[in-house]
């Protein structure tokens, strides 16, 4: 299980793959069904969409 937060470093953010188990540490759990990554100017924004319809959102 992959823990994802905003101290979680780009490589490992990077890996993630759709079906990986990851976690927030709080309530959200679960399989990635998606992964959406933009691009603010200021932060790179990766969204995390889990299977149970939860989103984890880590700005880096």
């Amino acid at each position: 299980m992959i823990r994802l937060n905003n101290d979680t470093p780009n490589e490992v953010l990077q890996d993630v793959k759709i079906g990986s188990m990851v976690t927030d540490t709080f309530s959200k759990t679960g399989l990635v069904e998606s992964i959406d990554i933009s691009d603010d100017g200021l932060y790179r924004i990766y969204e995390f969409n889990l299977v149970t319809g939860r989103t984890i959102t880590v700005k880096k």
